[in-house]
């Protein structure tokens, strides 16, 4: 026997040595890796997100005034509510601020997008002062509202008056209540959508809107052809977004009329309120609170599956 020979053969003799951990203890390994790196935001979100959401739909089931123990109920409170009239209504302002709020921060933050994304002197000036009301407190921006839309001494209505135009009620005005706050609400909301739409014209190559112009396209072709179609991934954030703020909107309504005139502006979250520290029912409205998020959950499924329909994200 040669020499190669014996040493192949006491290779084979010799046993394998282990060269790694096995598959489970590897898949063990890379669980507690993912864990250790999601914990920093897995603790609170389940301490301040998940924990009070179950709470809430456990005392939506209950009596309970925040005072003396819970009584159970069961679906009473959502019964209630839904053969509520002024539920209804609280929905319908909801809807009809969302309705009110999203073609206006939409069209204008694209217009300023658009604008602002080209090269012009004093550009991140301009970024800078249309993104300042968004880090403003609603406090301030609902105190500068209400003035600006005073009915005797603000400024739009004194402008209006210019022109031989009645100004109306505005705020103290129920017919004219939402849309103050719309107006308010787009106002402050417009340099973020302008951020989110800039973003996304900046991931456009260049090269795509050259090329274009090369072949003679005009800028309205360019616009709705390639611009749009390549900015539909950042048009569904935002529509996403706005949406859901949309539902929950309190602080714009608390701030600027507090629900009225005559419950004119009530949405769904001051509704929640009012049960809650103005009515002592907070049961009804962890209810409510419930109905709202199935509500948003919902909403955001649709869009969320359609969205395979129009967003490009080529």
């Amino acid at each position: 026997m040669s020499a190669a020979t014996s040493i192949e053969a006491a290779a084979r003799r010799e046993p394998r040595r282990r060269t790694g951990s096995t598959p489970r203890a590897r898949r063990r390994r890379e669980a507690l890796i993912a864990y250790a790196f999601l914990a920093p935001s897995a603790i609170p979100l389940t301490a301040f997100v998940l924990y009070p959401m179950a709470q809430a739909a456990w005392a939506s089931l209950h009596d309970w005034n925040l005072i003396t123990p819970m009584q159970w109920v069961g679906v009473d409170n959502y019964v209630a509510l839904v053969r509520d009239p002024e539920t209804l209504a609280a929905f319908t302002h909801t809807l009809y601020y969302i309705g009110g709020t999203l073609p206006l921060v939409f069209c204008g933050g694209l217009a300023l997008a658009l604008g602002l994304n080209r090269a012009m002197k004093g550009r991140n000036l301009l970024r800078g002062m249309y993104f300042l009301p968004v880090v403003t407190s609603w406090v301030a921006v609902a105190i500068l509202w209400r003035w600006l839309l005073n009915p005797e001494v603000g400024v739009v209505n004194q402008v209006l008056a210019w022109f031989g135009v009645d100004g109306p009620g505005w705020w103290t005005d129920p017919t004219w209540s939402m849309p103050s706050i719309i107006i308010a609400s787009a106002w402050k909301d417009l340099g973020f959508v302008m951020v989110l739409l800039l973003a996304g014209l900046q991931a456009i190559p260049e090269q795509v809107n050259e090329a274009a112009t090369l072949d003679g396209a005009s800028p309205w072709r360019r616009l709705r052809s390639i611009t749009l179609p390549l900015l539909t991934p950042s048009i569904f954030f935002v529509i996403i977004i706005t949406l859901i703020n949309g539902f929950q909107v309190f602080d714009q309504v608390y701030a600027m009329t507090g629900g009225g005139p005559a419950g004119s502006s009530e949405v769904v979250v001051q509704r929640i309120y009012d049960l809650t520290f103005r009515f002592g029912d907070a049961g009804l409205a962890s209810a409510l609170s419930m109905i709202l998020f199935l509500v948003v959950l919902i909403v955001t499924m649709i869009q969320i599956r359609g969205e395979r329909r129009w967003v490009n994200y080529a």
